[in-house]
Parts: structure tokens; sequence; C-alpha cells
């Protein structure tokens, strides 16, 4: 796909004074929702099927329909049409009939980027961007933050453990959010901190080739508002190549990771060296340099992702004016992301005994070998078990361009049970299967194509206190707490939470 930057320019103006959101049930647009909903704007919206976020919409006053039908565009009441409709770029075929309504009435149709672009052009917008991390450094950044006093508003793309929330309007001037680079959304919003955790190829069904996907983050570097910043994190070769480039065009750029990382990269002004990282249990001792300020932290999620997570989180709020040692002790209280390593329990008693089920959203080879180290941190720690991947693969043309990859990560565990391929917007592609990954692996793996069999399957190989792992961005969520009774013996007794 050839991708011409200049069709995404920064979005102003005014907000619609009534919305209708397709799909509103989503991840993204539930936040987007709460927050229009806290501003008094008007909202309607259709998903397809009940959940916790469409009831919690409607308790705050959205009305919302299941199941998408050119009706649905008058739940406001007969005749009453929405200002705006507003969609998830990627999500919403153009034969939706809501979609295909609005544009016969003439409704102004909104991407999500669009919306938030609206929301945030009167604050200090704090964005986190990045190929990987960008979900659990927003909910760093958000806590970091919410522990310093600012208050800020938020829209994360997952549920805070703590808070049960993934938006917020907050009292405060500065708002913190993703910045998504799939569709190049990103381009749309004007940043006065920018931070970039990481760059390696991904969403190449939209960008096409690798050298267009890695210039997205140089355009949305240019975004960056007059006196702003830049935070990258040196550890990353293109994101330190990026914040190269920055400093050379005069933005005001600072850089994050280890000693090592950056004495590699003399011309990047530091804003953060970690120091050490020790995990300790379950999660890790941070020691640090922000600035010119040591700080020390305790982390509950483990590994030195997280860490360097952490610390991007740290010196994005210093850019904002947040103190540094009361935002060092929100990450020690932060407990994380669901669905980024999630815990879901643990077998008490039984032949699984000790064994740990956890959650992750991981959905790319990086992704993948991360989670897979800090659940090898766990075992280590531990002295016993193994660790298992229960990995559903997440696009047809993800998993045909990084079968090589997935493999490879996979293999970090000691034993895996791969699943088919989560579609998702996608429609199948010859050969393409969970079966493609798992003949290009190293450790025992099973391919299991029935997904009510995956339990059955883990339980076949698991020993006591292993550490099991369901990967992926689709539905393998929904099995973590079925393989927890399927070891348990569906005996909820056994079962520690």
């Amino acid at each position: 796909m050839n991708v011409n930057f200049d069709d995404f320019q920064p979005v102003t103006g005014e907000l619609p004074a009534s919305v209708h959101m397709i799909g509103i049930g989503g991840a993204g647009m539930s936040g987007i929702a709460r927050i229009l909903l806290a501003r008094g704007i008007r909202v309607t919206g259709s998903d397809v099927k009940e959940s916790r976020a469409v009831v919690g919409l409607r308790a705050m006053g959205a009305t919302i329909a299941i199941g998408h039908d050119r009706t649905n565009l008058e739940l406001a009441g007969e005749g009453e049409l929405p200002d705006a409709v507003v969609i998830s770029f990627a999500a919403i075929p153009k034969t939706n009939p809501e979609l295909a309504g609005a544009h016969e009435l003439d409704i102004p149709v909104l991407k999500r980027s669009d919306v938030l672009a609206l929301l945030m052009q009167d604050s200090k917008a704090l964005l986190i961007a990045g190929t990987h991390g960008k979900t659990s450094t927003t909910s760093m950044t958000v806590a970091a933050l919410q522990a310093a006093g600012l208050d800020p508003s938020f829209a994360v793309g997952g549920l805070m453990s703590k808070a049960g929330v993934n938006a917020h309007q907050g009292s405060g001037d500065v708002f913190v959010a993703e910045a998504d680079e799939s569709d190049a959304s990103l381009l749309t919003y004007q940043p006065e901190v920018a931070v970039i955790t990481n760059i390696e190829p991904d969403h190449l069904d939209f960008f096409g080739d690798d050298e267009t996907y890695y210039a997205v983050f140089d355009a949305f570097a240019e975004r960056i508002k007059d006196g702003g910043h830049l935070v990258i994190c040196a550890e990353d070769p293109h994101a330190a190549a990026l914040g190269e480039r920055a400093v050379e065009r005069g933005i005001n750029v600072l850089a994050y990771g280890g000693e090592e990382a950056l004495a590699k990269h003399p011309t990047l002004p530091v804003g953060a060296v970690l120091h050490g990282w020790t995990p300790v249990g379950g999660g890790a001792r941070v020691e640090a340099t922000v600035g010119s300020t040591s700080v020390r932290f305790e982390l509950h999620q483990p590994g030195r992702h997280m860490a360097l997570n952490a610390l991007a989180a740290m010196v994005g709020g210093d850019c904002v004016g947040a103190d540094l040692g009361r935002m060092a002790r929100g990450l020690g209280e932060f407990t994380g992301v669901r669905r980024r390593f999630d815990y879901h329990g643990s077998i008490g008693e039984g032949p699984f005994v000790g064994a740990r089920i956890y959650d992750d959203y991981a959905h790319h080879p990086t992704e993948v070998s991360a989670v897979l180290g800090a659940a090898r941190e766990l075992v280590t720690e531990a002295g016993r078990g193994k660790v298992i991947a229960v990995f559903q693969p997440h696009l047809y043309s993800r998993t045909r361009n990084f079968a090589d990859e997935f493999a490879a990560a996979l293999s970090l565990a000691d034993k895996a049970v791969l699943l088919d391929v989560f579609g998702a917007r996608e429609e199948p592609l010859p050969g393409v299967d969970g079966a493609l990954i798992a003949n290009k692996m190293t450790i025992p793996v099973t391919y299991e194509p029935h997904f009510t069999s995956v339990p059955a399957r883990v339980r076949e190989i698991a020993e006591p206190h292993d550490v099991i792992l369901t990967i992926g961005a689709g539905s393998v969520t929904m099995l973590a707490d079925e393989i927890v009774r399927e070891l348990s013996g569906d005996n909820d007794e056994q079962v520690e939470s």
C-alpha cells in the first residue's frame, strides 16, 4: 500500500455536540466514549455484543444498541441524527449499514483518532508511541502522574488493573494517550511530549514496506509542538536512530536506557539511565537516574522491558513538571494492565500444584520474546518449573510475514501449544495457519486447531510449578481461566487467585 503522509494532517476544531459510535464497546472506542460523556456530549452507539464496557457506558448515559442497523442512527430519538458518526479505522467495513447510512445522509464520519485529537487539543498531550509497549507505558505514565497529583485525562488501550477503567476526564492540563501507528493516525496529533518506546516493522498490510513504516515515526516527531520533547529508548536501534535524526533537525530529544546503550549514542541528550534491575518476588527492583535525580522503586511486573517502560514514564512525566519522587512511588504501586502479563491464578494442590497461569496480549515476535523472557525470570527465581506458551497468531498477513520470527520467539519457552490464526478483519490466506509456525519451532509443540480442546492439550504437557501463558491479541484470552479450571480438576477450592 502506498501511504501518503500528507493525507494525515493535525486535526483541530470543535467537538460535535452529539456522536454515534459504531463498535462503541471496543477498547479504544469505549475510552473515547467515556471522555465524551464526561464532557457532556450526547453519545449513542452500537456493537455486536453486550460487554462490561457497554454496560458501563450505558450507566454513564450512553444509548447503545446491540447489532448494526441503519435505524441505530436515530437512537437519540426519531428524526434526531447525530452531528457525527465515529468509527475505528480498521474494524468497520464500508458495508456496515450505519456507516453506509451516514454517508447517504451526509453525516460527517470521523475516525476515533480524529475525536481523540479534538479532545486533546487544549491540553498538554503526552503521547506514547512505538511498535511494542504502548499500553503498558501509557498506563505507567498515568499511574506516575496521578501519584504526583496531576490528575491527567487519559485514554489507554487496555483496562488499568487498579482503576478498572481505560479512560478518564481529569482536572489537570495533561492528557496522556497512546498514539497508534497502525494506520498512520498518530499523525493527526500535536503532542507536547512524544515517547517512542521502539520501532520494528509491523502492519505491513497498511504500510507496504519497512521503510514506510519507519518513516511514519519521523513524521510523528515533526508533529511535536515547538518547545516540546521527543523521548526515545536508546536500547532500540531504530528509535535511537530516529532520535539522532531529530537532534539534527533541532527537536528537543531525551533518551533513556542502560549505560552501555546510551554510550553508543553520544549525540543523544540523556533523560534517564537504568543502573540496576533485579528480579525479585515476581517483579523487579529498579535503580536509575532521571535527569540528575537518583530513584529507586520496585515494580510488580517482571521483565527488564517493564523497567525501561517505567523510565519512559518518568522522563515523560518530568517533561510536564511531575515530581520524580512521587512518580517513583506511583510506579511502585502500579499493579498493571489487564492482558499484560495478567495473573489468572495458581493451582493449590493436586498433580499440577504450584502451576501459575498468566495471559498476555503479545502479538508480535518481539513482544512474545519479551513476555516469555519475563516468564523465564519467574521459573528461574523459583528454581523449578517450566515455561509453557499457549499462542494464537493474530492476522493472517502478520503470521505469513513473521512465521520464522514467531517460531524463534516461541522457542524461548520449554513447551508450546499453537492455535489457529485469529483473523480479525482479514480473510484467510492459503497455507497460513498455526501449523505454519509450529512446524518451524525447535521445542516440543502441539498444534491444536480446535479452540475448546486447548485446555486438555495443556493438561497433557503441564507439570507442577510451571508458568503457563496464553498469548495473543484474539480470543485466546478466554482460555486462561479455562486452563486454571482444567488443571485444578474443576475444584475451585484448589485454585488460588
